[in-house]
C-alpha cells in the first residue's frame, strides 16, 4: 500500500458538489470522483482496475484523511519545516506535470528520429573489428621459439595454441578469439591487432600483464552502424531528455529574474 499512500497525497483535487459520497471522516466527504481519479492514476502506472483495488484505495483514502485531519488539528501543517516540505512537494508535482504536458504537445516523430540518427551516424568514425587468434605463454623465450616454428611452417598456429597456450578460453579452440573490436583487448594487444594486415602474424611476441602473446589476424571487416529500428527506444529517450533541457532553459531565458 506504500504506492497508494504516496499517490493519495497527490489527489487533493477540487470536485463538483454533486459528486456521489462514498465515505466521510468527521464530516469531510470522500467522493466517487476522487476515488475514480485515484484509481486512474494507479491504472496509468500499470495496476489492474478491480473491485479489490477500489476497496484498497477507498480504505487508504479514509485512513489518510483521518491522519491529515489529526495533523491539521494539532497545527502540524503550520510548522515552518512542514509547510516548506508541502510547498516543495507541490512544486515538484507541478514541474513534472509541466514537463509531461510539454512532451505530450511536442512528440518525437519519425522525422526527428531519422534526422538525429543520420547526424550521429555521419559523425561516427570508420570502425573495424578483427577475427584474431593468439597463443599466450608465460616466457618470452618460449614465445619467440613458437613464433619461429610457426613462421617456418614446422607447426600450425592452431596446433601450437592447443598444445602450449595458457589461455583456458581460446587455447582449446586453437587460439581463436572470434570477432571483436580492438577496444576489447588490452592496449598493447589492440595496437598490434590494428597494425596487422589480414592474414598476417605479428613479427614479435607482445607482452601484456597476462604474459607473452603470439598474435595472428585472420580477417577484418567494417563494423556496421546499428539500424535505426534497433536503437529507436534509446534515441527517443535521448531526444526527450534534450527536449526537456531545452524547454527548461527557454523558460529561464524568458523569465524576468532578479538576484540580490
Amino acid at each position: 500500500m506504500k504506492r497508494l499512500a504516496v499517490l493519495a497525497a497527490a489527489c487533493a483535487l477540487a470536485f463538483p458538489l454533486h459528486a456521489k459520497q462514498i465515505a466521510s471522516v468527521n464530516g469531510q466527504t470522500i467522493t466517487d470522483e476522487q476515488l475514480n481519479q485515484f484509481v486512474s492514476l494507479l491504472v496509468d502506472q500499470g495496476a489492474q482496475d478491480s473491485p479489490e483495488l477500489r476497496e484498497q484505495v477507498k480504505q487508504e483514502m479514509i485512513h489518510r484523511l483521518v491522519a491529515v485531519q489529526a495533523a491539521e488539528k494539532a497545527g502540524i501543517d503550520k510548522r515552518a519545516n512542514v509547510a516548506q516540505e508541502i510547498e516543495l512537494a507541490r512544486q515538484g508535482i507541478l514541474v513534472r506535470a509541466l514537463i509531461s504536458d510539454h512532451l505530450e504537445k511536442n512528440p518525437i516523430d519519425d522525422k526527428k528520429l531519422k534526422t538525429e540518427y543520420d547526424k550521429i551516424k555521419a559523425a561516427q568514425p570508420e570502425r573495424k573489428e578483427y577475427k584474431v587468434r593468439h597463443i599466450l605463454v608465460e616466457d618470452q623465450k618460449q614465445a619467440e621459439d613458437l613464433l619461429a616454428q610457426i613462421k617456418a611452417k614446422k607447426v600450425k598456429f592452431d596446433e601450437a595454441a592447443k598444445e602450449h597456450s595458457i589461455d583456458p578460453g581460446s587455447g582449446k579452440n586453437g587460439g581463436d578469439l572470434g570477432w571483436a573490436p580492438p577496444s576489447n583487448y588490452v592496449p598493447e594487444f589492440a595496437q598490434t591487432v590494428e597494425s596487422l594486415k589480414k592474414g598476417a602474424t605479428a613479427e614479435q611476441p607482445v607482452k601484456s600483464q597476462f604474459g607473452w602473446h603470439i598474435i595472428q589476424v585472420e580477417d577484418e571487416r567494417a563494423v556496421e552502424f546499428p539500424a535505426l529500428d534497433s536503437i529507436k527506444p534509446q534515441l527517443e529517450e535521448m531526444l526527450r531528455q534534450q527536449q526537456v533541457v531545452e524547454f527548461q532553459q527557454q523558460l529561464v531565458k524568458d523569465a524576468k529574474i532578479k538576484q540580490d
